[in-house]
């Protein structure tokens, strides 16, 4: 197991992201969703999903329209968490997140989160972010 303060990277990073975000899913909910999967898009988007996001069929949260007062509290309840998500992400990958979003609306019982990440650090000696070719 690595140093939880080493930043993480490729499936280590995937498996790791996942376990968190499920661990504060059910934290948060009191129960695990149907399936979770967390994906990289290229180099800079993170991209967690779930399935099964609601433990009550009878939950009027359950429904794919929602009312514009639920839609309003659900709000709330999405600003309080961010912060958590992208810390989450920020400590396990050692990158900064230039944002995010948070979609609870992506289907019936279905929940997205995408995260854009700064650019990694080069490593190794005489690694430098910044381009001297000049234009092509």
């Amino acid at each position: 197991m690595p140093d939880s303060r080493t930043p993480l990277s490729g499936e280590q990073l995937l498996d790791a992201a996942s376990d968190a975000i499920l661990s504060l899913h059910v934290r948060e909910h009191g129960y695990l969703p149907a399936t979770a999967e967390t994906v990289m898009l290229g180099e800079d988007l993170l991209a967690c999903t779930m399935a099964g996001t609601y433990g009550d069929p009878g939950d009027p949260l359950a429904d794919f329209g929602r009312t514009a007062e639920l839609r309003r509290t659900d709000e709330n309840l999405k600003r309080n968490a961010d912060h958590t998500y992208v810390d989450i992400i920020q400590r396990l990958s050692g990158r900064t997140v230039l944002a995010f979003l948070l979609n609870y609306d992506a289907g019936p019982h279905r929940w997205v989160a995408l995260f854009w990440l700064a650019p990694s650090t080069p490593k190794g000696p005489g690694a430098s972010s910044v381009s001297t070719d000049g234009p092509r």
